[in-house]
């Protein structure tokens, strides 16, 4: 896990990303501390970290999506929530690292999870994360098993409000687009993701009309090989076009969930996500002066239509992560042995 986590957060950070989370929620009984694992990996490469603690209750054999054996009761699940906040949560103005509570999704855990899981994370001062609303199936499960809307079911259990995110929210109707404006619930959009798995373009340009923060995530290497933050930017441009025109959203649009729409996701709004006297010293530098982009006028149009460019420097909470192109905190191509060598060890268990 550490591994797995640690070659993921150096290519984000390789691709311009300062800030992220993570939404793990498989804690086998005899895999040790998979949190603590991937909470080392963003300290070892750099980056500024909000992971969750995921959990998800309903095995297959209680009509869930999950093997039983990947499946925690709730106690547990509050239990090692509760410590995972109180180890690691850091509630400093320049936190590199902070908690969220995150039960999987409609579909793996109970309503029981959900409500108790939104009440540990207000009475800690947390943020709550849930996947929301990807698939069809997930509208078909939910108006089967509960009579309503996955918004409408969430909602039902306290889990809408300006300390909730969602993650990919493809599937929304203009009704449940207004409840998540007017609670302040927020959206990590994935298009890559949404794509690679054909469950369809998220409404960003009606979100943000709405005035929801939408934000930008990759999801993870399972759906998105590229991992790529700047390919995010891009391709949330494109399939907002695709689906709503060439006025659906401008490179500037783009460009803004990726920084501080990003920002307002997390909470951290008034600390990252733009440059300003007073925040802190987060930011990407791309050279836009090679072949690939020395002719298109518009910077941003070259940064967000562009090819990748070159990463001049990356620099966290002061710190410079990438120079050139060059990660200077963990030794890449050692790092790319580790990972290989972590991939077969794990299909040979598989085996």
């Amino acid at each position: 896990m550490h591994t797995a986590a640690t070659g993921g957060l150096a290519w984000l950070a390789g691709t311009g990303c300062t800030t992220t989370t993570d939404h793990h929620y498989v804690f086998p009984r005899d895999g040790g501390d998979v949190l603590h694992a991937e909470i080392s990996a963003a300290a070892r490469v750099g980056l500024r970290f909000h992971p969750t603690r995921g959990s998800m209750d309903l095995g297959q054999s209680k009509g869930g999506l999950p093997p039983d054996n990947v499946v925690e009761d709730i106690d547990a699940i509050l239990t090692a929530t509760a410590a995972a906040i109180d180890k690691y949560h850091d509630t400093s103005f320049d936190a590199m690292l902070r908690i969220g509570v995150a039960p999987c999704s409609p579909f793996s855990v109970t309503g029981d999870l959900l409500r108790q899981a939104a009440e540990l994370a207000r009475a800690k001062g947390v943020r709550l994360h849930t996947h929301l609303c990807e698939t069809l199936d997930e509208e078909e499960f939910c108006q089967q098993k509960f009579g309503c809307s996955p918004v409408e079911y969430v909602e039902s259990l306290g889990w809408l409000g300006p300390d909730v995110w969602l993650a990919h929210a493809v599937h929304l109707s203009d009704a449940a687009i207004a409840k998540l404006a007017a609670t302040g619930t927020s959206v990590a959009h994935c298009p890559t993701s949404n794509a690679r798995l054909g469950a369809g373009i998220a409404r960003a340009r009606d979100l943000r009309d709405a005035g929801v923060a939408v934000g930008l995530g990759v999801d993870g290497a399972a759906s998105n090989e590229a991992c790529s933050l700047l390919e995010e930017v891009r391709h949330a441009l494109l399939f907002a076009r695709a689906r709503g025109g060439p006025r659906a959203l401008t490179v500037r649009d783009s460009l803004e969930m990726a920084t501080m729409g990003g920002a307002r996701v997390l909470g951290r709004q008034d600390e990252i996500g733009s440059l300003e006297t007073g925040k802190l010293a987060d930011l990407a530098v791309w050279r836009l002066d090679t072949l690939a982009h020395i002719d298109i006028a518009d910077p941003v149009a070259a940064l967000v239509l562009g090819a990748p460019p070159p990463l001049e420097r990356l620099i966290i909470n002061g710190r410079t992560v990438i120079e050139q192109d060059n990660l200077l905190t963990v030794d890449e191509h050692a790092l790319a042995i580790e990972v290989g060598a972590a991939g077969r060890t794990l299909l040979a268990r598989a085996g």
